[in-house]
C-alpha cells in the first residue's frame, strides 16, 4: 500500500470513528456515575432519523444536531428516572427502550427514506492541514469529527483532573459516602445520564449528517450502540481507552473495504461482519488479562505486566445499583 492510500485509510478511520467515539464517551460518563444505559443502539437510530428530518425540513444542519442531542438526552433521562426514582431495573428499561426507539425511528422516518438531504461539509484547518500525513489524517475533516477528537481530551480531563470529575466518580463508586459529604447522588446521576445521552444523540446525528448521510433502512448505524457499550468495558471505563477501542473498531471496518478489493473471491458479507467477532475476541482477551492467575503469572515479566496494566480497568462499584437514601 503506497503512502497516499495509507493516508486515505487512516483519514477514513478517524472520520468513521467519530460517532462511535461520541457514543462510547457518552456511555462512559453515564456509567462512571453508576447508571447503565442499554438504550444506546435504538437511541442512535432515533436521533439519526430526527437529525436528518429536522435538517431536511429546516435546511439547517445545526438544528438537526441540536434536535438529535435533545432526543438522546430525553431517552437517557427516562432510563435514569425509572432507575433512580422509581427503583426499576436499568437493564430492563434500557433494553425495552432500545427496541422501542429503533422501531419508532423506522416508522416515523419511513417517508424520508433514501431522500437527498443536507450534510456537513469538510472544513480543513489552515496551516495544520499542510503537515505531512498528520494534517491529512486529522485536520481535513468536518466539525463533528473535530468535536469527537476534542471530547476525548475534555472528558479525560474533566473526569480525572477536576473537582467535579471527582464528584462524578464518587457517586459511581460510593454514593452513600458522597451523600454524607453533602453531595446529592441522585441529582448527579440524573445530570450525568442526560449529559451522556446528549453525546449519544450527537453520535446519531453524526451518522445521518456526516459519516453516512441520509436516512433509510438499514441506516448503517445498526449495532453501533452495542459496540459502544462493549467499548466502555474495553476501555476500563476510561475515556481515552474507550476512544482507542472506537478507532480500532473503525479500522477493522475500513480495512474490510480494502480486503474486498484484495480478496474478491471471499463474499463481501464476511468482511462486513468481521469487525464484530473480532471485537468480541478482543474483549475476551482483556477479560483473561484481568484474571488473578494471569496477573500472578506476569508478576516478574515487566513488559507483559505493563501491557496487562494498560488493559485492566475497574468497574464502578455501584454501577447498576440505584442509590436509596436512608
Amino acid at each position: 500500500m503506497d503512502d497516499l492510500n495509507l493516508t486515505i485509510l487512516f483519514a477514513g478511520v478517524v472520520a468513521g470513528a467519530a460517532p462511535i467515539v461520541l457514543a462510547a464517551l457518552g456511555e462512559t460518563i453515564t456509567e462512571k456515575a453508576g447508571i447503565i444505559n442499554l438504550s444506546l443502539d435504538g437511541t442512535i437510530l432515533l436521533s439519526a432519523m430526527v437529525a436528518f428530518v429536522v435538517a431536511f425540513q429546516t435546511k439547517n444542519i445545526l438544528m438537526g444536531f441540536v434536535s438529535a442531542a435533545v432526543v438522546g438526552a430525553f431517552v437517557a433521562a427516562i432510563v435514569a428516572f425509572f432507575s433512580i426514582y422509581l427503583q426499576q431495573s436499568q437493564l430492563a428499561v434500557g433494553f425495552v427502550l432500545t427496541l422501542m426507539t429503533r422501531d419508532l425511528a423506522y416508522f416515523l422516518g419511513n417517508n424520508y427514506s433514501r431522500l437527498q438531504g443536507p450534510q456537513v461539509v469538510p472544513q480543513p484547518i489552515p496551516l495544520l492541514k499542510n503537515i505531512p500525513f498528520i494534517g491529512q489524517v486529522f485536520f481535513e475533516h468536518n466539525l463533528p469529527v473535530y468535536f469527537s477528537l476534542a471530547m476525548i481530551a475534555f472528558c479525560w480531563w474533566y473526569v480525572y483532573r477536576t473537582p467535579l470529575g471527582l464528584q462524578l466518580r464518587s457517586v459511581g463508586e460510593h454514593p452513600g459516602a458522597s451523600y454524607a459529604r453533602g453531595i446529592n447522588p441522585r441529582k448527579l446521576q440524573m445530570f450525568y445520564s442526560v449529559c451522556g445521552g446528549l453525546l449519544v444523540g450527537l453520535a446519531g446525528a453524526t451518522f445521518s449528517l456526516s459519516v453516512k448521510p441520509g436516512w433509510g433502512r438499514p441506516q448503517g448505524a445498526e449495532g453501533t450502540g452495542w459496540i459502544a457499550l462493549a467499548l466502555v468495558i474495553f476501555g476500563g471505563w476510561n475515556p481515552i481507552k474507550a476512544a482507542m477501542g472506537a478507532y480500532l473498531f473503525s479500522f477493522l471496518q475500513v480495512i474490510g473495504i480494502y480486503c474486498q478489493e484484495w480478496l474478491p473471491s471471499i463474499p463481501a458479507q464476511v468482511f462486513q461482519v468481521a469487525p464484530f467477532p473480532l471485537m468480541i475476541f478482543t474483549l475476551l482477551a482483556m477479560s483473561l488479562a484481568q484474571k488473578e492467575s494471569v496477573i500472578i503469572w506476569a508478576k516478574d515479566k515487566a513488559r507483559i505486566k505493563s501491557i496487562l496494566a494498560f488493559l485492566s480497568g475497574t468497574v464502578p462499584t455501584s454501577l447498576g445499583k440505584p442509590y436509596q437514601p436512608e
